[in-house]
């Protein structure tokens, strides 16, 4: 089981990828969301908002996510862990409910660039 710090880790490494992001990728990222990720084995949730092409603002809280975020996911922390390092692809791991996404029509299909 990841621990919190992984976590913690896994999600400035994915922010640290976007930020340096080019072409499509930057251009997914590029919305301005609410984004919350809930980590349901460790239950935190870690907030913020996906703007500019990065993750800014990002803390964590206890329990399940308190306000509903524009963007929401859920998963274990060894599948947030293994998603930010490459060892699990989200399609695969959202069609078999390891890892839930909740958002706007409009937002799922700029989001799909990155996921």
């Amino acid at each position: 089981m990841a621990t919190l710090e992984e976590c913690r880790a896994a999600l400035g490494r994915l922010a640290q990828n976007l930020s340096t992001a080019n072409g499509a990728v930057r251009g997914a990222a590029a919305l301005d969301r609410s984004l919350s990720c809930w980590i349901t084995d460790l239950d935190v949730t870690f907030v913020g908002r996906l703007a500019n092409g990065a993750l800014e603002d990002v803390t964590s809280v206890p329990g399940p996510p308190p306000d509903r975020a524009q963007i929401r996911l859920s998963m274990r922390g060894d599948d947030l862990v293994a998603l930010v390092d490459g060892e699990l692809h989200f399609a695969k791991a959202w069609g078999s409910g390891r890892v839930k996404l909740e958002a706007g029509f409009r937002d799922l299909l700029r989001l799909r660039t990155l996921l």
